[in-house]
């Protein structure tokens, strides 16, 4: 007759699972009385606006007009432009560390992605402002002259090329760079030994291994790291703030000065009060809900992946 397997749990053991089971339920009710706050003091703008909120561009509560599209346009734009030249970035920065670096440098490299992440976005923003604009007008203006005929680097005659989306992407994209890059790393460094040496043995170059394991192994940490990645891009608010002229629309001409985020718009008018308060909670009550979808959307592709595989069990 078999005999059952309990398992006993020790006071330490019993402590800590109540310590961890608390801080999750914390955090989640923290979410949830968040949206309740945002939903609660965004009802006066949805009756002002109705269904409209989310098909009008301006945002202009001393006429009475309320609507995020053209913000939620811009926070898109920046973010994806953010996300486009970060995730490339990440992979092979996340390939170095891991496959061709040694140790003594790889630790450094490790050291210097993580630091990047704990420099204040304000930085960040005072930096793309007051240096990098100044620096990437030419490269702008080269890519009008040169790949005009190309709708997303096209622009109006006599246009200004600061204070655009994409700078505000380019600079944004430096801060994603940290995060999709320490998740692509972790996920490579778990590729199974057994397998990228089978691949070396069977005859194949460094680059084929890389190609036909590690690649495989972490597409779903890829995609979930640029995943993350993009919901922080989303919800930056300091630096975009400084970047942009923070004027709601919608237009292809992203190399020119104009464009708004959600974040940034709320930032610059931080001080509005009555319909313009209500406008400004419904609009963060959008980039709310937009930014859990994405982060979740996240989560589930990394646990369902070959290499997110038990991570949550």
């Amino acid at each position: 007759m078999r005999r059952a397997i309990t398992e006993v749990l020790s006071r330490a053991d019993r402590a800590f699972r109540r310590v961890t089971t608390g801080a999750g339920l914390t955090m989640l009710a923290i979410l949830v009385v968040i949206g309740f706050f945002l939903v609660f003091r965004s009802g006066p703008a949805f009756d002002a606006s109705g269904f409209g909120f989310f098909t009008t561009i301006r945002f202009d509560p001393a006429s009475g007009v309320l609507g995020v599209l053209g913000l939620l346009y811009g926070t898109i734009v920046v973010a994806l432009i953010a996300v486009l030249i970060a995730v490339p970035l990440s992979i092979l920065a996340a390939l170095f560390i891991t496959e061709y670096s040694s140790g003594r440098i790889r630790g450094f490299l490790t050291g210097l992605v993580d630091l990047l992440a704990a420099i204040p976005s304000l930085l960040y923003g005072l930096w793309g402002f007051a240096f990098l604009g100044p620096q990437i007008v030419p490269v702008s203006l080269w890519l009008t002259e040169n790949l005009g005929w190309f709708p997303l680097f096209s622009s109006k005659e006599n246009a200004l090329y600061i204070q655009s989306m994409f700078i505000a992407g380019l600079v944004v994209s430096l801060m994603v760079l940290p995060i999709t890059t320490s998740v692509i790393r972790e996920v490579f460094a778990q590729t199974p030994p057994g397998e990228k040496e089978a691949a070396l043995a069977l005859g194949s170059t460094r680059w084929g291994m890389v190609k036909t394991v590690m690649l495989p192994f972490g597409r779903g940490g890829i995609i979930g790291g640029s995943m993350l990645g993009l919901g922080r891009a989303l919800g930056e608010t300091i630096a975009v703030s400084l970047l942009l002229p923070q004027v709601p629309e919608i237009t292809r001409h992203v190399l020119q000065f104009g464009g708004a985020t959600i974040s940034g718009f709320i930032a610059n008018n931080s001080g509005a009060s009555g319909l313009a308060l209500s406008g400004l909670m419904a609009a963060g009550l959008v980039l709310f809900a937009f930014t859990l979808a994405t982060n979740f959307t996240a989560s589930v592709i990394i646990s369902k992946s070959r290499s997110g595989a038990g991570v949550d069990a």
